[in-house]
């Protein structure tokens, strides 16, 4: 469904509820971009198609309260526990310093 768009970095489940209407999605970063895949409604595993896609130098940050982070004109919702998941995607390519070392380099 990606395509060739690199390598799999991150993924992480978010929601909109909005006045649009409410949906599932999936945030994928890859090596070159960061996809927004539509999730079916109570299989939130099974993308059935890309919403839209952003270069990779776009920040998902800053989480707002929620949390939530703003990706062009929609706001994603997502669980806490992904909010690290989130910042190190912006970390990566924002603040390379910041990360630790890869504690698995061959894997």
């Amino acid at each position: 469904m990606l395509g060739d768009q690199g390598e799999i970095h991150y993924v992480f489940p978010a929601f909109s509820a909005g006045p649009s209407g409410t949906g599932n999605f999936l945030v994928v970063v890859t090596d070159t971009v960061i996809s927004v895949l539509v999730t079916r409604t109570l299989r939130s595993d099974r993308p059935v198609s890309v919403l839209v896609e952003f270069p990779r130098h776009t920040r998902l940050g800053p989480i707002l309260p929620g949390p939530a982070i703003e990706l062009g004109a929609m706001a994603f919702e997502f669980d806490e526990e992904y909010a690290a998941v989130v910042s190190a995607a912006d970390a990566e390519v924002f603040a390379p310093e910041t990360l630790p070392p890869d504690p698995l380099p061959d894997l």
